[in-house]
């Protein structure tokens, strides 16, 4: 039998509250789960069993493959919703979306939701904030993880969707939110942890299309925001202009208005 490629199981805390848990997320997302014992490890499951598997403790769901594992985490977004909150808005994503209390917004490329968490505290409890992300894996990871973060009262719930973001602009009405928004996965990775190489491998890697960019425009009321690589030609062959920043950056942002 070849391997299942994406199943749930437990922690070694085989507790009964964890398993229910777990099964509850395999549920969820429509996926097998296997039974562990707590003195069982995965390892021997990875690539024979299992191409990959969604690991539920008391640290949120992991994701593990035979290479490595990543998690959900806050990271820099806790750090930028903290700045927020001290009234400074100087963050690059904020000040070229522009965004406002009551907003909607559209992030068609979720990955682990560190815009999604600023832009949910922005538009606040009032606004909405849906993600598309079309690797499952990293969809669960980050769902389930935002479903767990501790976002206040301040913020309005990320809705998660699984979903190929072309395809899904497609389905939406025109002037349906304020800002789209777009963060293809750069073609050359920054260095980073090596968590991170994992989640490259489950992300999506098809260059941002001119005709995705202009369903968004039809989407947005305001803006289609994109975020690109300094020295790269990733704005420009969208017929974006990279919004001004600072020079030590390796990010780049720019908009384009919606269609009128």
């Amino acid at each position: 039998m070849p391997p299942v490629p994406l199943a749930v199981t437990t922690s070694t805390k085989t507790d009964v509250a964890t398993v229910r848990e777990a099964r509850a997320v395999a549920q969820r997302w429509s996926l097998p789960f296997l039974p562990r014992r707590s003195s069982e490890g995965i390892a021997p499951w990875l690539g024979t069993k299992v191409e990959a598997l969604l690991v539920v403790g008391g640290d949120g769901v992991t994701l593990w493959e035979p290479q490595g594992s990543f998690g959900f985490h806050a990271g820099m977004a806790h750090l930028r919703r903290m700045r927020l909150r001290q009234g400074q808005r100087d963050d690059a994503f904020l000040k070229v979306a522009e965004l406002v209390p009551g907003d909607a917004v559209l992030d068609c490329t979720l990955g682990l939701g560190q815009d999604a968490l600023v832009a949910s505290l922005a538009v606040g409890p009032g606004g909405r904030v849906v993600g598309l992300e079309k690797s499952l894996p990293l969809c669960i990871v980050a769902a389930e993880g935002l479903q767990r973060y501790d976002r206040g009262a301040d913020s309005c719930a990320i809705e998660v969707l699984h979903a190929d973001a072309h395809a899904y602009l497609k389905t939406l009405p025109a002037k349906s939110f304020d800002v789209v928004f777009f963060d293809p996965m750069f073609a050359k990775p920054k260095k980073a942890q090596p968590a991170f190489d994992v989640l490259r491998r489950f992300a999506e890697h098809a260059p941002l299309t001119p005709e995705a960019v202009e369903e968004g425009r039809r989407v947005a009321r305001r803006w289609v925001v994109v975020k690109g690589a300094r020295h790269t030609e990733d704005l420009s062959k969208l017929g974006i202009q990279p919004a001004p920043t600072s020079r030590f950056s390796e990010v780049i942002w720019g908009r384009l208005p919606a269609t009128p």
